[in-house]
This record gives C-alpha cells, sequence and structure tokens, in this order.
C-alpha cells in the first residue's frame, strides 16, 4: 500500500485493431475516425469515459492530491479533448465525491476533513462487511484462485513499486466487490473505496505494504474456508488498521498538465499510438 492509501479502480483502454484510440490527442475532440461505428454521441461518452477514468486513477494514485485545482483548459490539453468533455469528466468525479466543484472558482480534488474521513471509514466498513456475508461459502474453486493470484501479484510488487500496491490494495476489495455478483453493492464500494483512497492519500503516514498484503491474505484463505467470523473479524480488523494510519499531514500541489500527461497516450508524428 506504499504509503497508506487503499486505491481503486485502474483505468484500462481498449480499441479495436487498427482504430484511433478514442482519446487520441490527434483527434482534438472530434472522436473516433470515421470508420469506427457508432454516432457521435457514443464517441463523445467513451471520450469523457475515458478521461473520467483516467482522472480517477490519477487522484486514486495520488498523482492529483486534494485540494489542487482542475483547470478544464489544462486536462483539455493532456488529453487533447475540448473543454466540454472535461467539464463532463469533472461531473462524473464530482458526483463520485473525487472532485468539489466550486461556483466562480471551479473544480478541485476533493479535499476531505478528518471527520468526513472518519464518516467515510465508517460506512465502509459496514458496506465490506456486507460484501464478506455476501460472498462467504459461495465462493466457486475459480474464485478462490483468482483472489489466490490476485495477492501473489500483490506480494510481488509489494516493496518495489509504490504506485502499483497502492492501486493493488484498493483493488482487492473491489475484486471481491466483484465476487458478490451485485452491482448495486459493487457500485458503492467504488465509490466509498475511492473516497477512503483521498482521506489516506492527505493524512496516512507512510508503513510497508507488506502489512497490508498479509492481512489480504489471512481474509483471502478465511473466505475460502467459509468462516464467516473469521473472515468478518479480519475484514473489520484491516480496515480498523487502514483508518489508524490518518495523521494530520497536509502536501503540497503542482501543475496538473505535468502529471496527467502520463495518463494520455504517446503518439508519432504520423498520429499512430506507440
Amino acid at each position: 500500500m506504499g504509503f497508506g492509501s487503499e486505491g481503486g479502480l485502474s483505468m484500462a483502454s481498449t480499441t479495436n485493431a487498427g482504430q484511433r484510440s478514442v482519446n487520441d490527442p490527434t483527434g482534438k475532440g472530434k472522436g473516433p475516425p470515421s470508420k469506427a461505428t457508432g454516432t457521435k454521441a457514443t464517441s463523445s461518452k467513451s471520450r469523457t469515459e475515458t478521461v473520467h477514468l483516467a482522472m480517477r486513477q490519477a487522484i486514486i494514485e495520488q498523482r492529483l492530491q486534494p485540494g489542487e485545482k482542475l483547470p478544464e483548459d489544462a486536462i483539455g490539453d493532456a488529453f487533447g479533448t475540448s473543454r466540454t468533455i472535461a467539464r463532463e469528466a469533472l461531473g462524473r468525479l464530482a458526483v463520485e465525491g473525487l472532485v468539489e466543484l466550486k461556483q466562480n472558482r471551479g473544480a478541485f480534488v476533493a479535499n476531505p476533513s478528518l471527520d468526513e474521513g472518519r464518516d467515510t471509514f465508517f460506512v465502509r466498513r459496514g458496506l465490506e462487511r456486507l460484501v464478506v456475508e455476501a460472498i462467504i461459502g459461495r465462493l466457486r474453486p475459480e474464485d478462490a484462485e483468482r483472489l489466490r493470484a490476485f495477492v501473489a501479484h500483490e506480494k510481488s510488487v509489494s516493496g518495489t513499486n509504490d504506485v502499483e500496491s497502492i492501486r493493488l490494495a484498493g483493488e482487492f476489495h473491489l475484486l471481491l466487490a466483484e465476487l458478490t455478483d451485485n452491482a448495486l453493492l459493487m457500485r458503492y464500494v467504488v465509490e466509498v473505496v475511492s473516497r477512503c483512497s483521498l482521506v489516506l492519500a492527505m493524512y496516512a503516514r507512510p508503513h510497508s505494504s507488506e502489512c497490508g498484503v498479509n492481512e489480504h491474505e489471512e481474509i483471502t484463505e478465511a473466505l475460502i474456508a467459509g468462516d464467516a467470523d473469521t473472515a468478518m473479524r479480519l475484514m473489520d480488523e484491516h480496515l480498523s488498521h487502514v483508518a489508524s494510519r490518518a495523521l494530520l499531514e497536509a502536501k503540497g500541489t503542482r501543475d496538473i498538465r505535468d502529471i496527467l500527461s502520463a495518463y494520455a497516450p504517446q503518439h508519432d508524428d504520423n498520429g499512430s499510438k506507440r
């Protein structure tokens, strides 16, 4: 977990072979080339989704810090999209609680207080208990294999890649939510895990990522064994440990163009994605 954050969803952008990516800077807000199927509205929606997911990932990975201003023109420059697309993506992030929209001032990465953070973790612990209740005794052999493989991957990057550890720490919980086959529950877990990552990005003290990985492994084995009491206790203790790492430690802000450039696709002079 690197610096104590339980991160959220990663952003994966896929396109059909031979088609320009929907967030290709060479498109300048015009959407995919004409041979791509779908209406103009569909193209616009895809481009908005691409920017939305990339921005979410930048926030969750702590590249964009709490309180940081998010100018629409800078976001558009970073992704080669219009300000309208940037505005729509910011609106989605605001609904998720990751961005604050302030009248006459613009958009900012949400800047939760410690009290708000405590409330968020309180809600999260309740949701995660529901996740455990929903999947205990229902895991199939392939689910168990998937969970163990995920934890093994977490272990492989622990202590060597802080950003990856942060992302995987949160995705472990999203994977559990996915295994419930309850779309509404997963939606709420995605939102609350993302909000928790903001709290931790602002207030958490550094610690070893090995702690979280070991706790994930213990939770996994209890779930696979069908031991509801142990799984519930371990999950509650794990989230309590994560929340306890929150300390008042303000962090600075930077120019977001430099940060978001790493999330925009790179292209050569001919417009081909590298």
